[in-house]
């Protein structure tokens, strides 16, 4: 079971804000570079989605609508839920960052990670993460402005004004901007997730820095962490559960709803961590830590349910019947020709 490297960096980036904070005009300093990093990184996400790419994904809209619905709909549910939870597991404290966990988008990379190892619908995970991000943008600052409140650890008007500047304007300006940047971007991808990762670890750095000066550590306890964890793996079961039977009563096929099950019960951190900051500002810290958790707790669940389903007997019988029908249809080795049946393939087409 995998342990993510970057959330080992996150981690190390709170222990240092734990022994070396921000203080005074340093802590002023790291705010403003964390502010630019955020919009910098919301700008780069806008310059990378392909309109033509997401246009064409529409065409598959019963998946992204109920992959939309569990992410935005039925995740709420559960975190308002958990509401009963307050004081016997949780805290007020941990219990908005539980809250605030269920309203970010899903994520891209590991969704498409994981639908391609369980022989699962990657072009329909691919879209399914792009529009889930895309609607987290406008989606989620509205949600917590609706569930969280003013008891969202200072979530006000102004913070909706903060995500407009801080995350609308310069995604919006990144896709205005992808026609004349968009093949810089893509020759340079792998340098600018560099940046993106760096961007992250300083709004991580800002806020905890934040929380260590402000003294809301002192809140937590272990037992507290414990029944966070608990609460955690017990919504992660729902939502595995619910995405995988839910999709089958809709009668998705077995790509489809790998598809479904990995971008509808997990949520990104990439996008989590900036909103948190924008959001919540001080109070961060304790927002971003159910997200932290509940992170690394989905890759190593998702990653054992990932290699299950690749040697599930249902993706070979369901393989040929849909490698067959493309050579009828001429995008295959012509029948008659005499050649062998192709093999299951690996990442089926939409």
């Amino acid at each position: 079971m995998p342990i993510d490297p970057y959330l080992l960096m996150l981690l190390g980036t709170v222990g240092l804000a734990a022994l070396f904070p921000a203080r005074g005009t340093a802590a002023d300093v790291a705010s403003g570079a964390s502010t630019a990093a955020i919009a910098f990184l919301f700008f780069l996400y806008g310059a990378r989605l392909s309109t033509r790419e997401a246009m064409d994904g529409l065409r598959h809209w019963r998946l992204h609508v109920t992959v939309l619905v569990c992410t935005f709909v039925v995740f709420p549910l559960f975190g308002t839920a958990a509401r009963g939870l307050v004081p016997v597991l949780l805290t007020d404290p941990l219990y908005q960052g539980l809250l605030f966990l269920t309203l970010v988008p899903s994520t891209v990379q590991s969704s498409i990670a994981f639908t391609s190892i369980a022989r699962g619908n990657v072009p329909a995970a691919i879209c399914a993460g792009s529009f889930s991000s895309l609607a987290g943008i406008v989606v989620t600052p509205l949600l917590a402005a609706a569930l969280l409140g003013s008891g969202g650890g200072g979530f006000s008007a102004d913070s909706l004004v903060a995500i407009v500047l801080q995350l609308l304007v310069p995604f919006l300006a990144g896709q205005l901007l992808r026609r004349w940047i968009g093949g810089f971007v893509t020759r340079h991808k792998k340098v600018l997730g560099y940046v993106d990762r760096a961007s992250i670890l300083l709004v991580v750095y800002t806020a905890f820095s934040e929380g260590m000066v402000q003294g809301v550590w002192h809140r937590v306890s272990a037992v507290r962490l414990a029944g966070l964890l608990v609460v955690e793996a017990v919504l992660l079961a729902l939502m595995l559960a619910l995405t995988w039977y839910g999709a089958r009563a809709l009668r998705f096929s077995r790509e489809d709803r790998i598809a479904i099950q990995f971008a509808g019960s997990k949520k990104s951190l990439a996008s989590g961590l900036p909103m948190a900051s924008v959001l919540f500002g001080a109070h961060a810290s304790l927002a971003v830590l159910p997200l932290m958790l509940f992170h690394q707790m989905q890759l190593m669940v998702c990653a054992v349910i990932a290699k299950r389903r690749s040697r599930d007997p249902e993706a070979v019988t369901e393989a040929v019947p849909a490698a067959a029908s493309r050579i009828a249809a001429g995008t295959g080795t012509r029948s008659g020709s005499g050649s062998p049946a192709p093999k299951p393939p690996s990442r089926p087409a939409s």
